[in-house]
Protein backbone atom coordinates (compact mmCIF):
# COMPACT_ATOMS: atom_id res chain seq x y z
CA UNK A 1 0.00 0.00 0.00
CA UNK A 2 1.51 3.30 -1.06
CA UNK A 3 1.93 6.48 0.97
CA UNK A 4 -0.30 8.28 -1.55
CA UNK A 5 -3.18 5.88 -0.72
CA UNK A 6 -2.83 6.64 2.98
CA UNK A 7 -2.69 10.40 2.39
CA UNK A 8 -5.74 10.30 0.12
CA UNK A 9 -7.67 8.44 2.82
CA UNK A 10 -7.02 11.31 5.25
CA UNK A 11 -8.54 14.02 3.07
CA UNK A 12 -11.80 15.51 4.34
CA UNK A 13 -14.60 17.53 2.80
CA UNK A 14 -15.05 21.25 3.49
CA UNK A 15 -16.18 21.95 7.06
CA UNK A 16 -14.71 18.81 8.63
CA UNK A 17 -11.61 18.93 10.82
CA UNK A 18 -11.05 15.25 11.56
CA UNK A 19 -10.76 12.12 9.41
CA UNK A 20 -11.61 8.57 10.37
CA UNK A 21 -8.63 6.60 11.60
CA UNK A 22 -7.27 4.26 8.96
CA UNK A 23 -7.14 1.34 11.40
CA UNK A 24 -9.44 0.90 14.38
CA UNK A 25 -12.13 3.18 15.77
CA UNK A 26 -12.03 6.95 16.11
CA UNK A 27 -10.70 10.02 14.36
CA UNK A 28 -7.49 11.97 13.81
CA UNK A 29 -7.08 15.72 13.31
CA UNK A 30 -6.19 16.62 9.73
CA UNK A 31 -6.69 20.40 9.59
CA UNK A 32 -5.15 23.19 11.63
CA UNK A 33 -8.52 23.66 13.37
CA UNK A 34 -8.57 20.00 14.38
CA UNK A 35 -5.03 20.17 15.70
CA UNK A 36 -5.78 23.39 17.61
CA UNK A 37 -8.89 21.80 19.15
CA UNK A 38 -6.89 18.74 20.19
CA UNK A 39 -4.03 20.77 21.68
CA UNK A 40 -6.53 22.97 23.55
CA UNK A 41 -8.21 19.87 24.97
CA UNK A 42 -4.87 18.41 26.11
CA UNK A 43 -3.85 21.73 27.72
CA UNK A 44 -7.22 22.04 29.48
CA UNK A 45 -7.05 18.50 30.86
CA UNK A 46 -3.48 19.07 32.05
CA UNK A 47 -4.51 22.33 33.72
CA UNK A 48 -7.49 20.70 35.43
CA UNK A 49 -5.33 17.80 36.62
CA UNK A 50 -2.82 20.25 38.04
CA UNK A 51 -5.40 22.53 39.70
CA UNK A 52 -7.72 19.95 41.27
CA UNK A 53 -6.51 18.85 44.72
CA UNK A 54 -7.94 15.31 44.83
CA UNK A 55 -8.46 12.45 42.41
CA UNK A 56 -12.24 12.64 42.76
CA UNK A 57 -12.33 16.33 41.85
CA UNK A 58 -10.01 15.71 38.92
CA UNK A 59 -12.38 13.05 37.65
CA UNK A 60 -15.44 15.26 38.17
CA UNK A 61 -13.75 18.07 36.20
CA UNK A 62 -12.14 16.05 33.41
CA UNK A 63 -14.98 13.65 32.49
CA UNK A 64 -17.40 16.35 31.24
CA UNK A 65 -14.61 18.11 29.33
CA UNK A 66 -13.62 14.81 27.69
CA UNK A 67 -17.24 13.98 26.84
CA UNK A 68 -17.71 17.40 25.24
CA UNK A 69 -14.48 17.01 23.27
CA UNK A 70 -15.49 13.55 22.01
CA UNK A 71 -18.92 14.82 20.98
CA UNK A 72 -17.37 17.78 19.20
CA UNK A 73 -14.89 15.70 17.22
CA UNK A 74 -17.65 13.22 16.37
CA UNK A 75 -19.62 16.09 14.79
CA UNK A 76 -16.54 17.33 12.89
CA UNK A 77 -15.36 13.93 11.59
CA UNK A 78 -15.94 13.29 7.90
CA UNK A 79 -17.86 10.01 7.83
CA UNK A 80 -18.39 9.72 11.59
CA UNK A 81 -16.83 7.08 13.79
CA UNK A 82 -16.67 3.45 12.70
CA UNK A 83 -14.23 0.56 12.76
CA UNK A 84 -11.84 0.47 9.82
CA UNK A 85 -9.33 -2.09 8.57
CA UNK A 86 -7.25 0.29 6.43
CA UNK A 87 -7.88 2.65 3.55
CA UNK A 88 -10.96 1.85 1.53
CA UNK A 89 -10.23 0.56 -1.93
CA UNK A 90 -11.63 2.69 -4.72
CA UNK A 91 -12.39 0.85 -7.95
Amino acid sequence: MSARTHLDALKVREGYWFAQKLYGYGAVPVTWQGWLTTLTYVALVALLAWLMPTGALKLIAIVPVSAAYLYFIWTRTDGGFRWRWGPEKKD
